[in-house]
């Protein structure tokens, strides 16, 4: 690979891991806020996700920063745990936390979290959209349609919440189903 592509994929992992860690922060906040217990649990799930990225992202990292390059998806999770203890380095306060502050319900909640995913579906399409080697595809790939699932339980969430998941009386569809 180039250089200056290196140097590109280096800076645009580090974007996607500083991303990610906002998407934990908030997502544990967000668990921590609202009083909904499947709605925690959701939040919960979300947070779970987004630090195994932040293990795939930081695994792929430390790669090119060593002289490698594309790590397979699994082997870069296998690599790669940035912490033993689950939690990366620690919480911090985002401009995504201080917005749940302002509004700490579950529709405030659900509603940047929707934002928040789509942001992510559209800067990994264009990472995708980018990439030429056959791992960089697979991973992003992989994160891409796992944001792309947030995304879809996100909106199922929000449709919960202001009940337009229902057809006279009848729930539409079943998240937990869909999610089996």
């Amino acid at each position: 690979m180039k250089e200056k592509v290196i140097e590109k994929v280096i800076e645009n992992l580090k974007t996607a891991v500083r991303t990610e860690m906002e998407g934990y922060s908030f997502y544990i906040a967000a668990s921590n806020a609202i009083k909904d217990e499947h709605g925690q649990n959701v939040f919960r799930h979300l947070a779970k996700e987004e630090l195994e990225h932040i293990t795939v992202l930081s695994a792929i990292n430390r790669s090119f920063n060593v002289g490698g390059g594309w790590l397979s998806y699994n082997d870069a999770v296998a690599q790669g745990v940035p912490n033993k203890g689950g939690a990366p380095i620690f919480l911090e306060e985002n401009e995504l936390t201080k917005r749940l502050k302002q509004n700490p319900t579950e529709i405030g909640a659900v509603t940047i979290a929707v934002e928040v995913e789509e942001k992510a579906v559209h800067f990994y399409s264009g990472l995708l959209k980018a990439a030429s080697e056959p791992d960089e595809k697979t991973v992003i790939t992989k994160i891409l349609d796992m944001e792309r699932n947030h995304l879809k339980l996100l909106r199922w969430e929000h449709g919960s919440i202001v009940r337009t998941g229902f057809w006279a009386d009848f729930m539409e569809f079943s998240v937990e189903k869909e999610l089996e």
